[in-house]
């Protein structure tokens, strides 16, 4: 387990258990199973006093824990007879975006997410989940895709922002986050989105313009990151944890304002301590928004999609 800065005393006490339980096995003779049993109450007390009340700023560095599930994993244990779509039919593939077909429960589907790798080879192949302009691309050719053959498209948000290198503003970047903003905007199928980690700026807008919006309860979702808001607001970055509270980036506040539909629980300690209960978490939520968007015809999920976000922010500002 990789420990945040905020969970330094929990790790500490986990250690001593860990610690203990090392001793008993290199000396069977040595009875300290109760000691330890005391330390793992001790550190899920503790478990539980840090995670009852985090910070924005806290949710920010859980949101990004390197073991949280990512959207490949959610690929593999929610879809069956996945078959990968790649390229964007114009200049390359991009790692960062995968999608194709799928089933969910039997039902045929498409599903897109942005993928950050689990190891320091996958995350460089995966640009860190940094989309360029021809993920965006291949995203609108999916959902195209999905459009014509009527299939429900399903994406996984989980990235810091578009990839902003010399390359990607040189192929169109920005004219690719808002094509593929549009396609959500004009397909009439069902469109749910459900953000995992990060939900970074118009990276993140660009496959959640959705029917239906899901967090995990300690992703993060905001127009710009809080290092990047600290450097513009005040010049230093350093003062991230100001432009955290500041920005409402938690899915607490934006299911106030209306951004999202609903929170996904997870479990305690985040999403990192419990990967198959999230997973089937995201599962039961995915279920439960395609019910509510069955049988609904086009013009009818087209219109409620954009009058879903016509109407954001106005309900919570007093909050």
């Amino acid at each position: 387990m990789q420990y945040l800065d905020f969970e330094k005393p929990l790790a500490e006490i986990e250690g001593k258990a860990e610690e203990l339980r090392a001793m008993g096995r290199s000396n069977p003779a040595m009875d300290v199973s109760k000691e330890a049993e005391a330390l793992d109450r001790k550190a899920e007390t503790a478990l539980r006093d840090l995670y009852k009340a985090l910070t924005p700023w806290q949710k920010c560095l859980v949101a990004r824990h390197p073991d949280r599930p990512h959207a490949k994993d959610y690929i593999d244990a929610l879809f069956s007879e996945y078959t990968a779509l790649a390229g964007d039919r114009g200049f390359a593939d991009d790692h960062a975006v995968m999608g194709g077909l799928a089933r969910f429960n039997d039902q045929p589907v498409v599903v897109i997410g942005h993928e950050k790798g689990n190891d320091t080879k996958s995350r460089i192949e995966r640009n860190f989940g940094m989309a360029r302009p021809e993920g965006y691309r291949k995203a609108v050719r999916l959902m195209e895709m999905a459009d014509r053959f009527r299939l429900p498209v399903i994406t996984l948000i989980d990235t810091p922002g578009a990839y902003p290198g010399k390359g990607a503003e040189e192929r169109g970047q920005a004219e690719a986050i808002a094509r593929s903003t549009e396609k959500c905007l004009e397909i009439g199928v069902p469109l749910i989105s459900v953000v995992i980690g990060e939900g970074g700026s118009g990276g993140a807008v660009a496959f959640a313009t959705a029917n239906r919006i899901a967090m995990l309860e300690h992703s993060v979702y905001s127009v710009i990151s809080p290092e990047g808001c600290a450097s513009i607001l005040w010049k230093d970055a350093e003062k991230m944890r100001e432009a955290a509270e500041a920005l409402r980036l938690t899915a607490q506040d934006l299911q106030k304002l209306g951004v999202i539909d609903r929170i996904v629980k997870e479990p305690l300690g985040g999403a990192q301590r419990g990967t198959k209960e999230t997973i089937e978490a995201v599962g039961k939520a995915i279920e439960t928004m395609l019910k509510e968007l069955s049988g609904k015809k086009p013009d009818a999920l087209i219109k409620d999609r954009r009058q879903k976000f016509l109407d954001m922010g106005t309900k919570g500002l007093a909050a």
